[in-house]
């Protein structure tokens, strides 16, 4: 699989992988040991990922991160779309969320995003794909998921802020883009209580 590290904020560590022969499963236990690894200096061999186990019915997608047995003080979160995945591993006093794309959108998910867009006319596909992935990655840091619509979300004037206007919460907006992706990364500014 190949693997880049992403250029994120300090105390977030970020890796972008793709290959449509590994699983998504797969992917994300590789990143995040590859991550970890290199946050502790040791071999990724040493890094147990496992999945949350389910207090209640179904499953959790929930990963943690142990070495010799002791679990990690971290946050591991997982983006996928079609055979990439982004993985990053912060600590958890903040909210990050991610949000990864293609450069081709198919016609259905080009129509939903110009229909939430607040952008003007005459705006690029590329200035619409950008402006959606960074709504969409306040709101994987905020949560709530489907329970906050997308036009709740505020960006500021350059789109490197954004909130939602029934949380005290101040977003940083990065743009992580490799290769043919598009990735945005919100992170809340202040440490959370």
């Amino acid at each position: 699989m190949d693997s880049v590290v992403l250029d994120a904020p300090p105390g977030i560590n970020a890796r972008l992988g793709w290959d449509p022969a590994v699983t998504p499963h797969d992917r994300k236990r590789i990143l995040a040991r590859q991550i970890i690894g290199a946050r502790l200096g040791i071999e990724t061999t040493a890094v147990r990922i496992e999945r949350e186990s389910p207090t209640t019915f179904g499953h959790h997608t929930r990963l943690i991160a142990s070495v010799d047995g002791t679990e990690l003080p971290v946050v591991i979160g997982v983006a996928e779309y079609r055979a990439a995945t982004v993985v990053w591993v912060h600590e958890p006093e903040l909210l990050v969320g991610v949000d990864l794309r293609d450069l081709h959108p198919d016609a259905q998910t080009r129509a939903v995003i110009r229909s939430h867009s607040k952008l003007w006319d005459g705006s690029t596909e590329l200035d619409f794909l950008t402006h959606w992935t960074r709504v969409q990655a306040i709101l994987a840091a905020d949560g709530r998921g489907a329970r906050v619509r997308a036009d709740w979300v505020v960006l500021d004037r350059n789109g490197t802020r954004g909130w939602i206007n029934d949380r005290p919460t101040r977003y940083e907006v990065v743009d992580l883009s490799r290769n043919a992706f598009v990735i945005t990364m919100a992170h809340s500014v202040a440490p959370i209580d």
